[in-house]
């Protein structure tokens, strides 16, 4: 079992940066892969990005790619979101999810945090 807790969400400007936590708890985190997916209003929920139980790979999404970047803490249960070169279209809840191989779909996660609000203005 792992629980999920997503914070650094915000309202910011185009062109800003936010940074995104996910701490976890349970002593099984280095256990899963983990990934990141946003669901914007009225649009389904979409890959973000994922990274490997150690680290070692991770894997984005092509609207993402060169802005964003995933990583992870093993020692402190906690992975990361480092978004820059924010845009409107950026616009989404975030949450963090928990699976035992990497997917670029939702189904392929066994746990989920609750969210947090990006809100990107122009």
């Amino acid at each position: 079992q792992v629980q999920l807790v997503e914070s650094g969400g915000g309202l910011v400007q185009a062109g800003d940066s936010l940074r995104l936590s996910c701490a976890a708890s349970g002593r099984t985190f280095s256990s899963y892969g983990m990934g990141w997916f946003r669901q914007a209003p009225g649009k389904e929920r979409e890959f973000v990005a994922h990274i490997s139980r150690s680290g070692a790979t991770t894997n984005y999404a092509d609207s993402v790619k060169g802005r964003f970047t995933i990583s992870r803490d093993n020692a402190k249960n906690t992975m990361y979101l480092q978004m820059n070169g924010l845009n409107p279209e950026d616009t989404a809840v975030y949450y963090c999810a928990a699976g035992r191989f990497y997917s670029s779909y939702s189904s392929g996660y066994d746990y989920w945090g609750q969210g947090t609000q990006v809100t990107v203005s122009s």
